[in-house]
């Protein structure tokens, strides 16, 4: 199975071409481009460039895979419409992943082997910027999501987490590498007590979207992971000015 990957919901713009045969996955092509205010303009040259690289066409591909998020409000329905449209315009199935999901994932993929991902201690963190001092974060167990996705600031996703699997015990924080920090700064007992979780740095990979999805299943529609409203709030309405004339409509 050939799968178009996607994801807009951190400044890296993912996109990628990934074959899936027997519980695994060949990146076939890869595009990374960080800057998050660039979602729009690079996305679908990205996904041209990668077809090109994979030496495949469009009619080549037998599904879509996006992330939905969460993210910011304007960069991630860039992504979501894009591939949504590749998917519309070849008759195939698009598939949505919360892209937490996809974070966990990529980690795995990109060298940890499957003995380093049972015997990682305790829970996993995915961890994203989620703008206004706040991050997006989920809690796994293995690549089990048990909590979130959620926003908090940084300093309190420990806790939430604590509070929520009372079992759990956070070992690693995976994604944006400066919020990962922020988070495993939080750790009770402060920055000493931080130095026994591990942080890594990662982006999803189109073979994490692919892993994160079950593409055989029937994929259900698009919903966006917003978890809050978004900065942008429509203008407060203005008083009629005193220049402008009541009319009576009726008697026209």
């Amino acid at each position: 199975m050939l799968v178009l990957a996607v994801d807009t919901s951190t400044p890296q713009v993912t996109a990628g071409v990934v074959k899936y045969a027997d519980d695994a996955y060949e990146t076939l092509a890869f595009e990374g481009h960080v800057d998050a205010r660039a979602h729009n303009e690079v996305l679908t040259p990205l996904l041209l460039e990668c077809l090109q690289t994979a030496g495949l066409t469009s009619a080549d591909l037998d599904a879509v895979v996006v992330g939905v998020g969460p993210g910011p409000f304007t960069g991630l329905r860039v992504g979501m419409a894009t591939a949504a449209s590749f998917a519309a315009a070849l008759d195939i199935p698009c598939h949505g992943v919360c892209s937490l999901d996809a974070v966990v994932r990529s980690h795995d993929l990109a060298g940890a082997s499957d003995d380093e991902v049972a015997d990682a201690p305790g829970l996993r963190l995915a961890v994203t910027d989620a703008r206004r001092r706040e991050v997006y974060a989920a809690a796994y167990r293995d690549t089990d999501r048990v909590w979130g996705p959620d926003v908090a600031k940084a300093a309190e996703v420990l806790a939430k987490v604590t509070a929520a699997v009372p079992d759990g015990v956070v070992g690693a924080v995976i994604g944006s590498e400066k919020h990962c920090a922020e988070v495993a700064a939080g750790a009770p007992g402060g920055q000493e007590s931080s130095g026994m979780i591990s942080v890594h740095a990662q982006y999803p990979t189109p073979a994490g979207l692919v892993a994160a999805a079950d593409l055989s299943a029937t994929p259900e529609a698009l919903v966006p992971m917003y978890l809050r409203r978004p900065d942008a709030t429509p203008p407060k309405p203005k008083p009629k000015s005193a220049a402008i004339p009541d009319i009576d409509l009726s008697a026209l």
